[in-house]
């Protein structure tokens, strides 16, 4: 397969992204992104409650399913890969830079999310630690007062994870006062654009709705040609049932041109067990080609 690499990426750092961007799309462009950033993003609602297994209370149980599971890299805060890292380390982990809490609503403030830590952190850390760490991720929100320093924050932080041949990941939400549908398929392919200009190898989107609040697969076909040469990740959302979320999954994929997946709650609020098949699942249609009736035999 031809990778494109950035143009940023030294000479000297092409095979150190290469082999990076290989090993966490399975050779195809297409990545399976675990999603573990949810402990600060939305407290602990997501992790202890009705219908949540109790060990998704504590967050080794996201570890636990990320090293027995096929995933592209476990994306999570950096004292958590500190804390679990040298237990668990042949998780490829992307280190997520910024986080925010849910406690403030948009409506009310317009969201800020400033970086805990920089990329040379984390290369430093990478070093130290000789953990598997592919690359970083960071969040900023359109739309509101902070945006400026959101977008300064990305572009520096994808330029400098690129210097050092490491991916960078964006997740970019329009929230605020002013977005009156954040799931609007042409206000998202905006949002792909703006990762596009900020030369983000994935861009982690919401996923667009018709007006009937179902997925819209034409829509984001406008997305992923928005988002150029940037791989579309949509976000896994709250937890469905699995064949529903599967054949959407495939249809994002084979439909709409999207390159993976951003997925959390629907592995992680599962039993270790089930959390492993389904994160097989999800892999094996984002990674490796397979059929909705080939993802589904590796729940059984």
């Amino acid at each position: 397969m031809k990778y494109n690499i950035p143009a940023d990426v030294p000479k000297n750092k092409e095979e150190t992204y290469k082999k990076n961007l290989k090993s966490a799309t399975n050779s195809t462009n297409h990545l399976m992104l675990f999603a573990g950033d949810q402990k600060v993003e939305h407290l602990n609602n997501d992790f202890y409650g009705k219908g949540i297994p109790p060990q998704d209370n504590s967050p080794e149980h996201m570890f636990k399913i990320a090293s027995q599971a096929k995933i592209g890299v476990f994306a999570t805060q950096f004292g958590l890969i500190s804390r679990y890292g040298r237990d668990y380390k042949n998780i490829p982990y992307l280190v997520k830079l910024n986080s925010k809490t849910n406690l403030v609503p948009y409506d009310k403030q317009d969201p800020y999310s400033k970086a805990w830590l920089s990329v040379g952190d984390v290369v430093a850390f990478a070093k130290t630690s000789k953990l598997d760490i592919k690359g970083v991720g960071y969040t900023l929100y359109l739309g509101g007062a902070y945006e400026h320093e959101m977008l300064s924050q990305a572009a520096s932080i994808v330029h400098e994870a690129h210097k050092n041949g490491l991916l960078a990941v964006l997740w970019i939400y329009p929230k605020g006062k002013f977005v009156k549908n954040e799931h609007d398929g042409h206000l998202i392919a905006g949002a792909a654009g703006v990762g596009a200009a900020l030369g983000a190898d994935f861009i982690k989107l919401k996923v667009p709705y018709d007006k009937k609040g179902e997925f819209d697969a034409q829509a984001l076909k406008e997305v992923t040609m928005a988002a150029g040469r940037s791989g579309v990740l949509c976000e896994g959302g709250a937890k469905v049932q699995e064949k529903a979320f599967l054949e959407e999954l495939y249809a994002q994929i084979h439909t709409s041109g999207s390159r993976g997946n951003g997925t959390g709650r629907n592995i992680h609020q599962r039993p270790l067990k089930e959390a492993v098949k389904m994160a097989n699942a999800i892999y094996a249609i984002t990674c490796e080609g397979a059929t909705v009736k080939e993802a589904l035999k590796l729940l059984k």
